[in-house]
């Protein structure tokens, strides 16, 4: 390696830019609006790494193509999302009409919705007609039938939609926006679909993989900034699960800080609470053993992790605020692969006493954020690596909801695991290898958790 001197790196760091996180994001945005309102193409795709700010980038967008007096109609996959972009909507512009199109359940859409006097709600397509914005789920768009197509659809989370869906809605408009991470888990199917494996029509891949497939000519951006992962998280997200479209934190080092009133006990989890307020990461570490899928000894570390989180009385300093801002249990989550070992951890945190804490699958995480995460090592205890809990999507999620810390609690051996057991899936002739594989993913992560370990004997 080559040391230059002071004046040779002085001069070295002269010519080079600073880099300007909102310079550099508002330029990815300009060019991405640019293509989506006076492109030549029928559909623009954007790549969006976690808390790159998707959302403000839809609502942006839905705002600019409704002031150019262009309909649009918003897919999103959940209700939830749906609910928020509306409330996103009416916060940015409170006198722009919008449209909830919804279900006929008994409860389909949040009550918050009723207090916004610009928001109409109906779960017919025509009561809506006319409107700037129209917003739903795939699965409620896939039902209308017999309107006028809209000139513009913006479809978020665009990855985590199957591209069945995609075809059962693409009659209703003439031009798409596809926006979403193509790092999270994969689109969810509960039946088999090796049948159509390597086919470019395979309804259980992505929306977006199929449509960049036929139409490989359609304008890709992506969004080169995370404002959520703090600059000791992004590089190792980055490199690890982005390795093609890499990208940058928005804060730099110092920019944010975790502190505790109260002192260590001098316990396991009390030191990788230290590890992680200092670090931005840490691993709790517990003796190698085969165990059952909710581990007790594995969940019992985790309540006492989140238990001490609140013990001992932390605040967190940000870009959002200078002010110390109390770490409550709403700004914790704890995440699993599985939903007994969520279930298991909620009754380990009540027994504690803990209320409030967010615990979930990897799957209901996504798009959540919180201050500081705990999570169950998906491989943890395990006798065999399964491709569930190989998925780098899971992975992923779990390890990039955070703001300023991450927690993993997992057992000794996962590395050998991962090398005893080699890939046993058939090879699909056709499919394109995702990358970077379960198994690189997790010795990536790994291998940065060990400069931040914390071994424990229970």
């Amino acid at each position: 390696m080559t040391i230059r001197s002071a004046p040779e790196a002085g001069r070295g760091a002269a010519a080079r830019p600073a880099f300007d996180p909102g310079a550099e994001a508002g330029r990815a945005t300009d060019a991405i609006l640019r293509d989506t309102l006076h492109g030549a193409h029928r559909g623009v795709v954007v790549d969006s790494p976690p808390g790159a700010g998707k959302s403000t980038l839809v609502v942006r967008a839905a705002l600019e193509l409704a002031a150019a007096g262009r309909p649009l109609m918003v897919v999103a996959q959940t209700n939830a999302q749906v609910d928020d972009l509306v409330v996103r909507l009416a916060e940015k512009e409170p006198g722009l009409p919008v449209g909830r199109l919804h279900s006929s359940d008994a409860d389909p859409y949040d009550k918050a919705l009723d207090a916004l006097p610009n928001v109409r709600k109906s779960a017919k397509a025509g009561d809506l007609a006319g409107l700037d914005v129209v917003i739903s789920t795939a699965a409620k768009w896939a039902h209308v039938k017999n309107v006028e197509p809209w000139r513009h659809a913006i479809v978020d989370e665009a990855y985590q939609m199957r591209s069945d869906a995609l075809l059962a809605v693409a009659g209703l408009f003439e031009r798409a926006l596809f926006v979403g991470d193509p790092g999270q888990l994969d689109p969810f199917s509960i039946v088999g679909s090796e049948q159509w494996a390597g086919l470019s029509y395979d309804p259980s891949a992505s929306a977006v993989s199929t449509l960049l497939a036929h139409n490989p000519e359609l304008p890709q951006h992506r969004l080169p900034v995370s404002w959520r992962l703090p600059a000791s998280a992004a590089p190792l997200v980055s490199a690890a699960f982005y390795p093609y479209t890499p990208f940058r934190s928005g804060t730099d080092h110092g920019d944010r800080r975790l502190a505790f009133a109260v002192p260590s006990d001098g316990s396991g989890p009390d030191r990788v609470v230290d590890e992680a307020a200092a670090s931005g990461w840490g691993l709790l570490q517990l003796p190698a053993r085969h165990t059952p899928r909710t581990d007790p000894e594995a969940v019992r570390a985790v309540a006492q992790v989140v238990r001490r989180l609140l013990d001992r009385g932390g605040a967190a300093v940000s870009e959002r605020s200078p002010d110390p801002v109390p770490l409550t249990a709403g700004r914790i989550a704890v995440g699993t692969a599985h939903r007994d070992q969520a279930a298991a951890v909620r009754a380990a945190l009540a027994e504690l006493g803990v209320a409030d804490v967010t615990v979930d699958t990897a799957n209901r995480l996504q798009g959540r954020e919180y201050d500081v995460t705990v999570v169950l090592h998906p491989l943890s205890g395990r006798p065999d690596a399964t491709a569930f809990h190989l998925e780098t999507g899971r992975l992923c999620v779990l390890a990039s909801r955070h703001r300023h810390a991450c927690i993993v609690v997992c057992r000794e051996g996962v590395e050998a695991l991962l090398d005893d057991h080699p890939s046993t899936e058939p090879v699909q002739l056709g499919v394109t290898v995702k990358f970077p594989d379960g198994w690189e993913a997790n010795h990536a992560v790994l291998s940065h958790l060990a400069e931040h370990r914390v071994t424990w004997r229970p």
